[in-house]
């Protein structure tokens, strides 16, 4: 019986509070991605199931999306996604990019906020560049971040 499941971005999920039917509904899942279908076909019938399983218990969409359940079938579809080559696996760029996306008003405000040039951090977001460790850690640092560092998934 498994205790957590550690996501693609090192989350961990508890899974010893799920009770038995919670257990088998993942159980499924994983079985059924274990079939290797079409990354759409997986994508159909867990969100189905899931929801289906969830809004019997009178739980509504929102808080069906913050399960353990939930996360776990979220992030099995990814890591199906990406053997198949659907999406590509996500890196501290994508992080980057959702927190300007919230945070700042503009990529200007967070280029002034960190000091990073704006031509720079256009590289960055396109993929063409990397940031150097102790620039990114600075940069963070400017606008109460930090980074982490967490193990990969199995």
């Amino acid at each position: 019986m498994l205790t957590h499941h550690v996501d693609l971005r090192g989350r961990v999920y508890a899974l010893s509070g799920l009770d038995e039917e919670e257990r088998k509904l993942l159980a499924r899942l994983k079985a059924f991605a274990d079939t290797n279908p079409q990354w759409h076909e997986y994508q159909n019938l867990w969100m189905a199931e899931v929801g289906r399983f969830y809004e019997e218990r009178g739980l509504a969409r929102s808080q069906i999306m913050e399960t353990p359940v939930y996360r776990v079938g979220q992030d099995i579809g990814s890591r199906l996604g990406i053997a198949q080559g659907k999406m590509r696996q996500s890196d501290y760029r994508d992080e980057l990019e959702q927190l300007i996306l919230t945070r700042f008003k503009t990529r200007r405000e967070f280029c002034e906020a960190t000091g990073l040039t704006e031509d720079m951090l256009s590289h960055v977001l396109a993929r063409r560049k990397h940031l150097a460790i102790d620039t990114l850690y600075s940069a963070l640092e400017k606008v109460g971040y930090t980074l982490h560092i967490s193990p990969l998934p199995r």
